[in-house]
């Protein structure tokens, strides 16, 4: 049972995705607040946009889909974030990603910091920390946050292992992909076996909650005690952008909810299989993710 309101703050990127074919509103952190926000979970969003018609076209976004916007904060001097997104094998994504852009420099504000001391779950990626302004202004919300929420989103060459351990070691609910599993349980020692990596991470970090996504292979859940497995929907996939980050909005509007492990991580993997059916990473939901499954 949670002390605060059942209120959850993201921090970090928001952007355009430059598709072949269009331009898309992103960024992991604004995906997972549309996506909770949509799943009935009051959602604000920290970040900071270029005063650009890029960063116009985005609040435009965020209001008509109910994100609110009184936490992105303007900047006069650095563009709106963007990235350039290709298609690769098996219709995975692949990116290239500006920098410098607005988000690297999100400041400290009372209003961000009264935020954050009110929320009960805060959400954050590495992206938006590569640079020191944006790292320092979410070291500091972090100290204020209750349950902390570190979705790793690795980007290369967009993160180094120090950063990454810090922030690691804050946090209450981790999430990463199969690949990133491996990247940090390699830090620390050569293991083979899925579960005794997630063992490791969550003992090594002191992380009750750590989650797995495995792609098309749905995904898996440790509790600190006990694993929850899922193997996830098979769909015909349009793009896996924002696939992740539905998934974990999907998996804490459940867990927000006090439902069981296993309804958790079967809806977010419903959710997650839903967006990839779509095209970017905030599709409307119109009642389509109950028709597919």
């Amino acid at each position: 049972m949670n002390h605060k309101s059942d209120i959850a703050v993201c921090f970090g990127e928001v952007l355009w995705d430059i598709l072949p074919t269009e331009a898309l509103p992103g960024g992991a952190p604004m995906n997972v607040a549309y996506h909770l926000n949509q799943l009935g979970i009051e959602t604000k969003m920290i970040s900071r946009v270029g005063n650009d018609e890029n960063g116009k076209g985005l609040l435009a976004f965020m209001k008509q889909h109910s994100i609110p916007t009184n936490l992105v904060q303007l900047d006069d001097h650095q563009p709106t974030g963007t990235v350039l997104a290709t298609y690769g094998a098996n219709h995975e994504m692949q990116y290239e990603i500006v920098k410098p852009v607005a988000y690297d420099f999100i400041d400290v504000t009372s209003e961000t910091f009264s935020a954050v001391s009110k929320a009960s779950h805060f959400i954050f990626g590495s992206l938006a920390a590569r640079t020191g302004h944006s790292r320092k202004t979410l070291a500091q919300l972090l100290n204020l946050a209750e349950v902390k929420v570190f979705d790793i989103n690795l980007r290369a060459p967009h993160y180094d292992q120090e950063v990454l351990e810090q922030l690691i070691q804050q946090t209450d609910i981790l999430k990463l992909n199969e690949h990133e599993l491996e990247l940090v349980s390699d830090w620390h020692a050569d293991i083979s076996k899925f579960d005794d990596k997630v063992r490791l991470i969550s003992d090594r970090y002191q992380i009750s909650k750590v989650i797995v996504t495995k792609g098309s292979n749905g995904a898996s859940y440790f509790d600190g005690e006990k694993f929850y497995h899922h193997p996830g929907f098979r769909v015909e996939v349009a793009d896996t952008i924002g696939s992740g980050d539905s998934f974990l909005a999907g998996f804490l509007s459940k867990l927000i909810s006090g439902a069981a492990p296993e309804a958790c991580i079967e809806f977010a993997c419903r959710i997650g299989a839903f967006v990839a059916t779509q095209k970017g990473g905030c599709p409307v939901y119109n009642g389509g993710m109950n028709n597919l499954f």
